[in-house]
């Protein structure tokens, strides 16, 4: 009766060190993506919660970091008046399939040279002439307006340089403080998504063109507990290759 060979497990130094540092790294990366998973559902539901509070009255006192960092995904109120002569658009902002734009404005608070930098809403593109702005109405005097606390109005892939910022300028993006610095204006270091129509329309006004369907935030928990598993998987990957190849025949 032939004699099974019997397989043994065959330590070295070098690959046991190569596997080690692997496995070490794979497990880092891991837990790294796990971090990074478990803080953004955290963030998630901040944004929900702080979405369906009553809105925080945001006065004109300048706000530190750490402030808008309390403020963030928070609803609040601000009262006072738009400054109708320094409207900004952010292209590329498609809606159900449609091309468009959002329409940025300052908000001076009552009482103050305090500014707040509001997203107001999206507008459809002209199709013809996209340099043209479709009509939309601005509210005249004091009024009050609710929305979202963010850090800016987003990011979209830019190619070139920008163009100046002027009033009434269509750019790919823009930030806070490039705005205060081409306008002059005080802003507080934040971004108000708008929620409620500020009492517009007025009598004898058409109703408010801009839309306020606003997209929820992508903060891809889902891509990162992805990742998560990937560098596991690997890790594992790397120790089963290990096991497999450090066992030779005996007569190896």
């Amino acid at each position: 009766m032939p004699i099974r060979a019997v397989r043994h497990f065959r330590w070295r130094l070098a690959p046991t060190l190569v596997t080690v540092l692997l496995v070490a790294l794979g497990l880092s990366l891991a837990h790294w993506q796990q971090g990074r998973a478990g803080q953004k559902l955290a963030l998630q539901a901040k944004l929900v919660a702080g979405s369906r509070t009553a809105p925080l009255p945001l006065g004109p006192a300048p706000l530190t970091a750490a402030a808008v960092e309390t403020l963030l995904y928070r609803r609040v109120a601000l009262r006072g008046q738009f400054v109708p002569a320094w409207p900004v658009y952010l292209d590329n902002r498609p809606y159900a399939g449609r091309a468009g734009l959002y329409v940025l404005m300052p908000f001076r608070l009552d009482g103050s040279n305090m500014h707040v930098l509001v997203e107001r809403g999206w507008l459809p593109r002209n199709p013809l002439q996209r340099d043209l702005v479709p009509p939309y109405g601005t509210p005249a005097g004091t009024v009050t307006i609710e929305g979202l606390v963010k850090h800016e109005a987003g990011h979209v892939l830019q190619l070139g340089r920008a163009a100046p910022l002027v009033p009434a300028a269509l750019v790919q993006n823009v930030t806070v403080a490039e705005l205060a610095a081409a306008s002059g204006l005080a802003l507080q270091p934040l971004v108000l998504e708008q929620q409620t129509p500020a009492g517009y329309p007025a009598a004898g006004q058409p109703a408010d063109p801009l839309t306020r369907d606003w997209p929820a935030p992508s903060l891809g928990a889902d891509r990162n507990s992805g990742y998560a598993f990937q560098w596991y998987a690997l890790t594992l990957m790397v120790i089963l290759f290990y096991v497999y190849t450090g066992y030779r025949r005996a007569d190896d």
